[in-house]
């Protein structure tokens, strides 16, 4: 159970992530967003087992964001509390941040994908076309590495400048592009075998089902976005 965030249905995950998100943004005070920034991080910290040098990584840009938000409203604002506006927009991107990662390093794309089309009535079509292609980068990405390869064993080239790389970058994209559509086509070539159809009246080997941590993780939202508010308008 300590770990259940990474068990809620996405859709519902989403949904109520995107919620808590919109309402933030029309709190302008510094407090709230950074109550709810360190409450989510808790959160994450006790319900999650999340890669934190992954988090890190993540959220890395998002900081230097908040950083250049404050920065730029600090000095070049005309406002007299001009420190409480530069924070307030710094605190929300963290605020912001912390919410969508929340989302994204707790949800199983597949997983998300099928409770789209099975709570969201999401079009099986567009559906498995994401999976699929979701599926194919990891492939891409090898093939890349094994062209580039392939040419530097050909042509060894040492010391190339950024320019060099880019000026040869077609002959990698060309061949890569082209194994990405023959793969497509047979991708899709072996659903039509199937008999995919891309209707909504079907069964799945896979179902994603509703759960009672799926209340839990709402309740939790609720009962933080409204401690957050209270104590920021306390502060």
């Amino acid at each position: 159970m300590s770990k259940w965030l990474h068990r809620l249905n996405p859709s519902v995950k989403m949904l109520v992530t995107f919620v808590f998100i919109f309402a933030l943004a029309f709190y302008f005070d510094p407090w709230t967003p950074l109550l709810m920034f360190g409450a989510v991080l808790v959160v994450q910290l006790l319900f999650s087992r999340i890669d934190w040098k992954r988090w890190l990584l993540l959220m890395l840009p998002f900081a230097l964001g908040a950083i250049g938000y404050f920065w730029t409203t600090y000095v070049f604002g005309t406002a007299e509390d001009r420190l409480a506006t530069a924070l307030s927009l710094s605190f929300r991107v963290f605020a912001f941040s912390s919410l969508s990662l929340l989302f994204v390093l707790t949800t199983s794309p597949m997983t998300f994908i099928m409770s789209l089309m099975q709570q969201l009535k999401l079009s099986p079509k567009l559906a498995y076309s994401l999976l699929v292609g979701y599926q194919f980068l990891p492939v891409l990405k090898e093939e890349f590495i094994q062209i580039r390869q392939v040419q530097q064993l050909r042509r060894p080239q040492h010391n190339q400048t950024t320019w060099s790389r880019l000026r040869t970058l077609p002959t990698v994209a060309i061949p890569l592009l082209a194994g990405a559509v023959r793969k497509a086509e047979k991708t899709a070539f072996a659903m039509e075998a199937r008999g995919f159809t891309g209707s909504h009246e079907r069964t799945y080997f896979h179902e994603v089902k509703w759960h009672r941590f799926d209340l839990y993780f709402t309740a939790l939202l609720v009962l933080i976005f409204s401690t957050c508010l209270v104590v920021g308008a306390f502060l």
